[in-house]
């Protein structure tokens, strides 16, 4: 029997009902059922949270059906990244892995069905004429020359255009409904179409498919669904959903329910829209880390928690939302500050030669991993006379609020010494190439011989051990909180540089995050014989409150 739970939304409340006046003998069901023709974004995260979410808390069973009734668009490689995406985030469905092409042979023996009572008919009618004879939102549709077909005659027909007697278009099968509905949906939609393409499941077994409407609402009720949780677009179709119940023998009658889809600001939440940006080759293929896609974001860095989290913060609704990239970018800095170990990076990098270090010393100094868990433990980081220290924590003229180095003024290094700026050496168009510094022997981080305060610290790297890395800048992929095209795109979505870190890094795996210290959060990309690189996650601090007030 399942068990009540604490969640709040709407749906649970409904579900919870539904258990009390003893529907469905206590049993849950739901089932995300994606359609394999692209990736899987952000808002599908909402979906598989919610309907193997409610399993969970009721005891049920979530189903993983593949909706793959069109092969002009669909493919295995699209499967295999959906599985993916859904196992890393941390969801499983058992032995429930099921297809729509599954039911290929139920669903066409339920459109005879219909045929036999009377309820469909097949029409020859063009494309073009069946949108033109379908109505307006004002004004009803037209009764197709077709729609009075004998049953014998209807049955005749479907049966060649499975035998592949006829083109594509030639024919559709459509539910006789009623042509004058203010719903559009009923107005006697098409249930099948002829395809002459091979399946990637079935082969060419069938040169007829069933519509999204029809083959979903069927692979429900064959599959045991309780509840079929979809998103608003879907609310207009549910008396459609709820004519095939009625009017076909169905050994379960699953309740649909809808709630509102999830809309992230700067970025596109459709999957046409994403195929476009792939196919033009504006981003680097699906999983892009400007990309909204699961694929995208594990590759960015995002833990799998993360998203999970921000999809319990958003909540379900039944109102439309726009959500803040803050939003998704706080879930994800907050798990990131606890669980990252700290390093040093230069992003831009700047020589310093510390002028009365020893020549040819090289010093170990202790640093630590996290400054709030002494359980990641410290590593070592190596000091000599010449390091690189970031550019712009320098400032040949600075402003009285600036506290970190500067002509004749000091700053502490992390971890190491406090450092005192001597001399500017510049190249001859007047930039500055090397800070020549003086250390004080007696202010070695940690060491407590010393009383000397300055006002801020900087990080740095050694000039003899960093390691170069090519570090990836990514950031919203749109300029605009709505984007409408490519018009909108963010010319600065990425920025390839060659960064200097510390040498601990040198046995990092690929999958590893650090936060660079004072910089923002990375992943470890890639590493290979051509170096390291990393790609940025997120930013230290929630910058899109400045984005807001320019």
């Amino acid at each position: 029997m399942a068990t009540k739970t604490t969640g709040k939304d709407f749906i649970r409340q409904i579900i919870r009902n539904d258990l009390e006046l003893g529907k469905n003998a206590g049993r849950i069901c739901t089932r995300f059922p994606p359609e394999p023709n692209g990736y899987l974004h952000i808002g599908h995260a909402q979906s598989i949270c919610l309907n193997f979410g409610v399993a969970k808390d009721f005891n049920g069973e979530c189903f993983l059906r593949f909706d793959d009734t069109n092969p002009a668009k669909e493919t295995t490689d699209f499967v295999e990244a959906i599985i993916k995406d859904v196992t890393w985030l941390g969801f499983d469905w058992g032995n429930r892995l099921t297809h729509a092409s599954d039911y290929f042979d139920d669903i066409y023996d339920c459109a005879v069905e219909l045929i036999e009572d009377g309820h469909a008919y097949v029409d020859n009618q063009s494309g073009d004429e069946i949108r033109q004879t379908r109505g307006t939102l004002n004004e009803p549709g037209t009764d197709s020359p077709y729609r009075n077909r004998s049953v014998a005659e209807n049955t005749g027909l479907f049966e060649r255009m499975r035998s592949g007697e006829f083109d594509n278009g030639e024919n559709v099968l459509r539910a006789k409904i009623d042509m004058g509905s203010s719903n559009i949906n009923l107005r006697d939609p098409i249930i099948y179409r002829i395809l002459h393409l091979e399946h990637q499941r079935t082969g060419n077994k069938w040169c007829i498919y069933p519509m999204y409407d029809f083959a979903h609402t069927l692979s429900d009720a064959i599959e045991g669904t309780t509840h079929s949780l979809c998103t608003l677009e879907f609310e207009d179709h549910r008396p459609l959903y709820e004519w095939f119940l009625d009017h076909l023998n169905l050994p379960n009658r699953p309740r649909q329910i809808e709630f509102s889809r999830l809309n992230l600001e700067h970025t596109h939440l459709s999957k046409r829209k994403l195929a476009t940006l792939v196919e033009k080759n504006i981003v680097n293929g699906w999983d892009d880390p400007r990309m909204p896609t699961l694929s995208g974001m594990r590759k960015r860095g995002y833990p799998a928690s993360t998203i999970q989290d921000f999809c319990q913060r958003v909540g379900i609704t039944k109102k439309d939302k726009s959500i803040e990239m803050a939003l998704l970018e706080n879930s994800v800095r907050e798990r990131l500050d606890a669980d990252s170990p700290r390093i040093m990076a230069v992003l831009n990098p700047l020589k310093v030669t510390i002028e009365n270090y020893p020549d040819g010393v090289t010093e170990e100094l202790d640093a630590k991993n996290h400054p709030k868990n002494p359980d990641m433990g410290n590593r070592s980081m190596i000091f000599n006379k010449e390091i690189f220290i970031e550019r712009d924590d320098f400032m040949e003229h600075p402003s009285e609020q600036f506290y970190r180095l500067k002509p004749g003024g000091e700053v502490r290094l992390r971890f190491a010494y406090i450092i005192e700026c001597k001399d500017i050496i510049k190249d001859d168009k007047g930039n500055i190439i090397e800070l020549i510094c003086t250390y004080d022997p007696e202010t070695k981080s940690g060491s407590g011989t010393s009383t000397k305060k300055v006002k801020s610290a900087i990080h740095w790297v050694s000039a003899s051990s960093a390691i170069k890395a090519q570090v990836n800048l990514y950031n919203a992929l749109f300029s605009v909180a709505k984007p409408q095209g490519e018009e909108d795109l963010n010319p600065n979505s990425m920025e390839v540089i060659e960064a200097l870190i510390e040498a601990s890094v040198s046995d990092a795996e690929v999958g590893d995050r650090f936060q660079f210290e004072r910089n923002g959060y990375f992943i470890l990309d890639a590493d290979s014989d051509k170096g390291k690189i990393f790609n940025r996650i997120i930013t230290l601090k929630d910058t899109w409150a400045k984005v807001k007030n320019k």
